[in-house]
């Protein structure tokens, strides 16, 4: 019986969760007219891909989504290797303030976003990084950084220590163990953090927001906020956009899914 009702109530929820994103693909489908004289529940009178179509060529998806892409990938590559890095370095070495540092990798997760907007602005004005895709980037792989050796540093701690041991009587070096002993072991967990960094980012509005200025520069997030009118607007072709960048991220988790359910999973009892 409790396991009928889980059942029953886990269907429940997947059935409110989903609602809306078919409400929201139901309204990509109709007409502007048809929704605003017929309701956003109502069944559409005529079914169109034009919708798609117009927010991809004359709304700017097309560049907006390739704006994201530039952020995003090289914000990831930064991520993954600065962090992978710092965590080796905390796993294999016996540093004097190690702990301290990694302390403070942690207290920078904590920091509100809201709180480092004003900060953040200002130096990237005096770096000449406002209203620039490196500005983003940089600012992405600084903050994300602490959250990446946080979960990479726990990692690497499962990795015997008699592997390292073998490859220095071998004659192997710390980057010849970093690169062909710790990165190849932690590929679950780079994978997994790469999945969750990548949506993340991608679907940055706030910083967007905050550090670029010029329509050409806005990512997806922001760019799709410009379909909006002040009078009036096109729900449909908003949707639509919106639909159109909800894609990449989920591509990302299906073709990750493997190593992202293995991330969660391994080491997960060990600290």
């Amino acid at each position: 019986m409790k396991r009928r009702a889980a059942i029953a109530l886990v269907w429940l929820g997947a059935i409110l969760w989903l609602t809306p994103l078919l409400g929201a693909f139901a309204v990509s489908l109709r007409s502007n007219d048809d929704l605003v004289t017929r309701g956003f529940w109502s069944i559409p009178k005529e079914i169109t891909l034009s919708n798609y179509i117009r927010a991809w060529e004359q709304a700017g998806v097309s560049r907006y989504l390739k704006n994201s892409f530039l952020i995003t990938i090289p914000a990831i590559v930064g991520i993954l290797f600065f962090s992978s890095m710092a965590a080796y370095g905390f796993v294999r070495f016996r540093l004097r303030f190690g702990r301290g540092l990694y302390y403070l990798f942690i207290i920078g997760m904590l920091l509100p976003f809201q709180m480092l907007m004003l900060p953040v602005f200002e130096l990237a004005n005096r770096l000449h990084l406002y209203d620039t895709l490196w500005g983003l980037i940089l600012f992405h792989v600084s903050f994300e950084l602490g959250f990446g050796v946080f979960i990479l540093r726990n990692f690497m701690k499962t990795i015997p220590e008699s592997l390292f041991d073998s490859a220095m009587v071998d004659g192997a070096s710390e980057w010849v163990m970093y690169r062909k002993i710790s990165l190849p072991l932690t590929l679950p967990a780079l994978a997994a953090l790469a999945t969750l960094e990548f949506t993340w980012i991608f679907n940055d509005y706030f910083w967007a927001l905050v550090l670029v200025r010029r329509d050409a520069l806005k990512p997806v997030t922001t760019g799709l906020s410009t379909l909006m009118g002040r009078y009036a607007t096109d729900w449909p072709v908003v949707v639509s956009g919106g639909i159109l960048a909800a894609i990449p991220t989920l591509l990302v988790f299906l073709l990750l899914q493997r190593y992202f359910i293995g991330g969660l999973t391994l080491g997960a009892t060990k600290g």
